[in-house]
């Protein structure tokens, strides 16, 4: 199963920052067993989205290539408040500083303009030698970015 957990880029600046929003709904397997009568979003999801969002970030703020933004290292993660079923996760990643072979983001997540979760995170820049996959990941950010009036290079 694949968990593309971004289901909309809300706004992008190069090298700068990028939001999104994931929504949660009762359809996302995962809160059948996360908790049968009380389904929150799992942390783990959570810090995922956010990297999701942060490797979107990183990877069309570089020139196009052969590398992937690949989570390195979590740091300073905290969850104030979980994400039920129902809610808009308004995501934000904020790129920190990049290296030629990695770059660090601050991340957060919230919920009706209060934050719910918060964390850094460290990214290696991977070289990955398929077409497919970088097609996949084109295609990924093209539904991401659909309504973006200032689209990533690339992405039509």
């Amino acid at each position: 199963m694949r968990y593309f957990l971004v289901d909309k880029v809300t706004e992008w600046t190069r090298g700068e920052r990028a939001r999104g929003i994931k929504c949660v709904t009762l359809t996302d397997q995962v809160l059948h067993d996360h908790f049968p009568d009380h389904p929150i979003f799992p942390g783990s999801l959570l810090i995922e989205g956010l990297a999701q969002l942060s490797g979107f970030l990183i990877e069309t703020s570089r020139a196009p290539g052969l590398e992937r933004a690949v989570l390195a290292q979590i740091d300073k993660a905290k969850f104030h408040k979980p994400a039920w079923a129902g809610d808009a996760i308004e995501l934000t990643a904020t790129l920190v500083s990049e290296l030629d072979a990695a770059a660090v983001t601050e991340v957060t997540a919230s919920v009706a303009g209060e934050q719910i979760a918060r964390a850094k995170l460290t990214f290696m820049m991977t070289r990955v030698d398929s077409v497919a996959v970088h097609e996949q990941r084109r295609a990924l950010y093209r539904v991401w970015t659909r309504d973006l009036p200032n689209k990533p290079e690339g992405l039509p």
